[in-house]
C-alpha cells in the first residue's frame, strides 16, 4: 500500500513538470505589417539614409502655414534640449552673417499667444516640422494641386 501511495503521490508531482514541457514550444514571434519582417520585441535594422537635397534652393509650400522644407543637409546636427545646431544660421542674432532664413516670428510665441524673448519651447525642436529632402520618386503617383493651380484653371475654365 506504501508503494502505490509513494508512486501516486510521485506522479501528481511530476504532473507540472510534463505540463510545463508542453507549454514550452516555441511561439510563433508577433509581427506588425508596418514593420516589416522584424518581431516587435527585436530591434529592426534602420534603412540606410538616402543622398540628402543639398542645393539651398527655397521651395514652393502646397499650403498656407506649411513649414518649409529644409535645402540642406542636416545629419549630424545636434538638435537637443541642451543645444540647436539649426540656431547657429537661423537665429535672428546670426542671420545677417549667414544669409539664412530668419527662424519666423510665429516661434517665438507660447501656447496663448504672448511673444517671448527667445525661441517657444514648443517650437524649439525644428525636425519636427521642417524635414530634409531626399531626390526619390513617389512611392504613389501625386495629383495634388494648390489652391492658386485650382483657382487658376477654374478662372481658365469659366472664361470660355
Amino acid at each position: 500500500m506504501r508503494a502505490l501511495l509513494r508512486t501516486i503521490t510521485l506522479l501528481l508531482c511530476l504532473v507540472p513538470v510534463f505540463a510545463q514541457a508542453q507549454q514550452a514550444k516555441p511561439v510563433k514571434p508577433f509581427i506588425d505589417a508596418a514593420r516589416g519582417p522584424t518581431a516587435i520585441p527585436d530591434e529592426p535594422k534602420p534603412p540606410v539614409l538616402g543622398n540628402a537635397v543639398n542645393d539651398d534652393l527655397r521651395r514652393t509650400r502646397n499650403y498656407a502655414m506649411q513649414p518649409p522644407t529644409i535645402p540642406h543637409r542636416v545629419d549630424g546636427y545636434q538638435v537637443d534640449k541642451n543645444f540647436n545646431k539649426c540656431l547657429d544660421c537661423h537665429a535672428r542674432a546670426k542671420i545677417e552673417m549667414s544669409q539664412a532664413i530668419p527662424v519666423s516670428i510665429t516661434h517665438y510665441m507660447d501656447r496663448d499667444g504672448r511673444m517671448l524673448g527667445q525661441i517657444s519651447t514648443r517650437r524649439y525642436f525644428c525636425l519636427q516640422c521642417h524635414v530634409p529632402q531626399d531626390p526619390v520618386k513617389p512611392i504613389v503617383p501625386n495629383t495634388f494641386e494648390d489652391i492658386d493651380t485650382v483657382i487658376q484653371k477654374s478662372l481658365k475654365t469659366s472664361k470660355k
